[in-house]
């Protein structure tokens, strides 16, 4: 006679030790295996927000303090390393940007010594670097390309390349410019600047200086970065 396998028997408690686990990684939206690492969206809060500006900031991608709320200096630095890697710029720390992270990936600036500021045009990144090493990768948003209006003809969005040192700090806060409002700009080539501004976003937008976040801003001048005589490589 051939005997019928007999069914495992779940017991009880392993139906009420598991219920938790099974009903928080529905609310999460991930399966029990990769709840450790959740996709963290703008505006999230908890120890994983923390964890990752922590691993953002020692790679150089700065996001002020690691206070565990995903705000929108948190998203600048995200924006940061999500154009460093190639990835979509779209402020979600996911599986790909997490894996960016993790394996260290950082822009290569042309300045090798000295300290300076690089902007990557291409990148749309701006580099701080010290004593020829990278301190900070910052998001920036440089010219549009668009064509403007203004001083009574129309104009192109241009972010000139080359080799400049600044020069004007003309206010030490917001100053509003016939092209609109910058924060404590820092002047390198006519009129252009880098300066802070209340919209960065991940794409060239400006029409024509290196826009960065206003908390950024206050970071380098706190840090002594912004002086005249400070190099400025536009590429």
């Amino acid at each position: 006679m051939t005997r019928l396998a007999t069914p495992p028997v779940t017991t009880r408690r392993a139906l009420l030790v598991g219920a938790p686990v099974l009903a928080g990684s529905l609310a999460l939206g991930t399966s029990p295996a990769s709840a450790k690492d959740p996709v963290l969206h703008p505006g999230d809060r908890g120890s994983a927000v923390k964890t990752m500006q922590k691993d953002l900031a020692a790679r150089g991608y700065w996001c002020g303090s690691a206070d565990g709320s995903f705000g929108a200096t948190t998203t600048q630095a995200v924006y940061a390393l999500q154009k460093a890697a190639g990835l979509a710029k779209d402020g979600v720390f996911g599986a790909k940007s997490r894996a960016a992270l993790k394996k260290g990936t950082r822009p290569k600036p042309r300045i090798a010594s000295g300290t300076a500021f690089e902007v990557d045009k291409k990148k749309q990144l701006l580099y701080c670097i010290s004593g020829g090493t990278l301190k900070y990768v910052l998001n920036t948003s440089t010219a549009s390309g668009k064509k403007y209006y203004s001083g009574g003809r129309w104009k192109t969005a241009t972010t000139p390349s080359g080799d400049f040192r600044m020069y004007s700090f003309p206010s030490s806060g917001w100053q509003t410019a016939p092209l609109g409002r910058l924060y404590r700009p820092g002047y390198y080539d006519r009129g252009w600047a880098i300066h802070g501004a209340t919209s960065i976003p991940p794409y060239p937008a400006s029409h024509g200086c290196s826009r960065l976040s206003v908390a950024a801003t206050d970071m380098l001048w706190k840090g002594g970065w912004m002086k005249k005589g400070r190099r400025v490589l536009v590429h």
